[in-house]
């Protein structure tokens, strides 16, 4: 539902060349792993990106919730007006259930695991908030959540705060050819995705290649004149 890039501090230029690097090559689903972060190996999953963090510290950011369960009523002032509102009453309303996270460094690498065959990797945790018998939803097959569980406490706690943070969908703004979802303008860029639609750990990495897809398009310049 909601998807950004942060870039680490400082980061004037993000450290991002003008060409637009892009993502490491990935053919098919079989040469990136998008592992699930559950109670059982939250802990150790931590240990790895604590491990990872200051050599790629850019990260793509993904969140899903369990559907749109609420509209809000009355009279708006613009469509993008009653969107938000939609979105705000929702995210206000319901529990996160996965948070998808791709780290890259300023080339656009992701790290690799050594239990995973050396493929790059990257991650999706998993909520245990949300009782599908208690709250609030409208559940579709992308939505689902199943029974297990994840205590999380607190992705990065103890790590420095960004000095850039870019919407994917705000940037798209000062675009007169990219319009759309994720999906259209992944499809618009030719950024292939990796795994299930709707899924954070696959959104997030399809979001962190068409943000350096975007770097090598004339909103470089912008994405610059943003900073601060």
């Amino acid at each position: 539902m909601m998807k950004g890039f942060l870039c680490p501090p400082p980061c004037r230029s993000c450290g991002l060349s003008d060409s637009g690097p892009s993502m490491s090559k990935i053919e098919d689903e079989d040469a990136v792993e998008i592992r699930d972060v559950w109670a059982d190996n939250l802990e150790a999953e931590f240990a790895v990106i604590r491990d990872v963090v200051d050599d790629f510290a850019f990260v793509a950011m993904d969140t899903e919730f369990p559907g749109v369960a609420v509209r809000p009523l009355g009279e708006f002032k613009t469509v993008a007006d009653h969107n938000y509102r939609i979105l705000r009453a929702n995210v206000d309303l319901l529990h996160l259930i996965k948070l998808g996270l791709t780290f890259s460094d300023a080339g656009g690498n992701l790290p690799t695991s050594s239990t995973a065959g050396a493929r790059p990797i990257v991650r999706q945790f998993n909520f245990r908030e949300f009782d599908v018998g208690r709250d609030v939803s409208n559940p579709t097959p992308s939505t689902s959540s199943g029974n297990r569980a994840l205590i999380c406490r607190g992705i990065g706690r103890t790590g420095s705060t960004p000095s850039v943070v870019y919407d994917i969908k705000h940037l798209l703004k000062f675009s007169n050819s990219l319009h759309g979802g994720l999906n259209n303008v992944a499809e618009q860029l030719e950024v292939e995705r990796v795994g299930i639609c709707h899924q954070a750990g696959s959104d997030s990495l399809l979001t962190a290649r068409a943000f350096r897809k975007l770097m090598g398009t004339a909103l470089l310049g912008q994405l610059r004149d943003m900073l601060g």
